[in-house]
This record gives structure tokens, sequence and C-alpha cells, in this order.
């Protein structure tokens, strides 16, 4: 019997769409939605011809972090440490992945769906979409990253007492605290994401890849090293046909093809 379709993929060019596909359990994040969003991930980062993804959920609920009746009864210690470590095979790979992430966030993002959420490089919620914590009124410390994006983005202090307190962020809050790019009406989010996202394809998404690496380092590393990092980077960018389509553009005074010359030179690679 085939599993049930929880996380659907479509591509749009040189996007890949990804929602999460179950609103009957406000997208919960059951182990097959993780295995199924780990597939979708990957896809993402194999195929050359994807240079952008737009993630998103079905329904009023963009996420509502885990599984609760699952808990129940997977709460042994080497249970939750297997799971855990499993997160290595779709979490790691969607922070790290080298093309950008838009994520448009539908309703509620609670405990690990906004951990979810703040994995994209651009974050657009709709008008009613609210950020909720939720850890604590479990007794469980946050994951799925929160804890590791959350004190970056808003700053330790912020992020504590939004953590301790239960809290919870209005679309509008998350956009004046810089967790959110843009706050759009509900009805507009699918459009305003998937436009968000085609526009960064079309953009040098192959270097936009490597300064996300980079950059990921900043938080951690001294000055003389992220220096290091950056040269080192500029090196493979500039050897990069995006960089010669980009130069030759502004030479030339027109409109730059990146997504065409990175086609170009995939397609030679592969013959």
């Amino acid at each position: 019997m085939a599993a049930q379709e929880l996380v659907a993929t479509q591509r749009d060019g040189d996007v890949l769409i990804i929602r999460l596909a179950n609103p009957e359990s406000r997208n919960s994040m059951t182990m097959d939605m993780r295995e199924q969003l780990g597939a979708a991930i990957a896809l993402a980062e194999r195929e050359p011809g994807i240079r952008a993804v737009f993630l998103t959920g079905d329904g009023p609920t963009f996420c509502s972090g885990g599984d609760l009746n699952h808990l129940r009864t997977a709460c042994d210690p080497w249970t939750v440490h297997r799971r855990f470590r499993n997160l290595s095979r779709w979490l790691t790979p969607l922070i790290t992945l080298d093309k950008p992430v838009v994520v448009g966030v539908n309703g509620h993002a609670v405990g690990g769906g906004m951990g979810l959420a703040l994995t994209g490089d651009v974050v657009i919620a709709g008008e009613s979409a609210k950020f909720m914590s939720g850890f604590f009124r479990l007794g469980v410390v946050p994951d799925i990253a929160v804890m590791y994006h959350l004190p970056r983005l808003i700053g330790m202090a912020r992020a504590k007492n939004f953590l301790f307190s239960g809290g919870t962020y209005s679309a509008q809050e998350a956009a004046e605290l810089g967790l959110v790019s843009k706050v759009v009406a509900d009805a507009d989010l699918y459009d305003a994401g998937l436009t968000e996202a085609r526009r960064l394809a079309e953009g040098p998404a192959e270097v936009m890849g490597l300064a996300k690496a980079v950059m990921a380092r900043s938080f951690e590393t001294s000055l003389h090293d992220m220096l290091a990092f950056e040269g080192f980077g500029q090196v493979l960018a500039m050897s990069n046909p995006e960089f010669r389509e980009g130069l030759n553009a502004a030479l030339e005074r027109r409109r730059p093809d990146f997504s065409g010359a990175a086609a170009v030179a995939n397609k030679g690679e592969e013959t």
C-alpha cells in the first residue's frame, strides 16, 4: 500500500515548490512527513536545474510542530535519540542547501513548525500568520534549530523572553523584528512566495548558495577567518559561469541571464 502523500512537490521552471500537504493534522511533523520532506530536499539538492525552493503549507496552518500522539509512546531515551539523530537526514540539508529557500507561512507556525519556517533565507507571512513558541507548554526544550536561528535573528535576550514566556508573534511583529521580510494578504501568500522564489532563481543562485555557506559561519568565526572564507568564496564565484554572465551583461548594458548561463554549463558537464 502506497504511503500517503504528506509532502507534495511541483516544478515551476527553475523553482521547486514543496508543500506540506496534510492539513487534516495541521501539517504536524510526523515521521512520515519528515521522511518525505527529506526526499524533497534531496531532490532540490541533486537537481542542478532547480535554482530556488519555495516551501509552504496547505490549509490554515503552516505547521503545528511535533506529532503529539506519537510523542505519547515515543519518549523513551533511545527513541528520542534516534529521532533527533535522523534530523541530519532532512533538517541539516535544508538549512545548508546551496540554493535560495523562500518560506511562505500560512496561518500558525508552532514550536518545531516555527523552527521549520526559520530555515528560509526569505520568509514571507500571510497577514494572519502566528509564530508560536509552544515548547515549554509541553515541558520540552526548543528544537528544529530554533535555538540556533532565533538568537541570531532577534538577539539572545529577545529569544529567551519569547521562548520562556511561551510567546506568540503576529506576522507584523515578526516583520518588525526581522524574522519575516514581508507580510501580505493571506490570499496573496502563495503568489508572493512563488514570485520571490522565481526572482531568486533568475539571479546568480549558485553564487548565492556559496554566500549562504560563508555567512552561516559568521557568528562563530574570527574576522581573520571570515576574510579568508570570503577570499576563497570569491575564487569559486569568479570561476562560475554566473560571474562571467553577470560581468558581460554589465559591460554590455543588458539584463543578465544567470539561469541560462548555468544551464549551458551544466549541460556541458553532463556530456
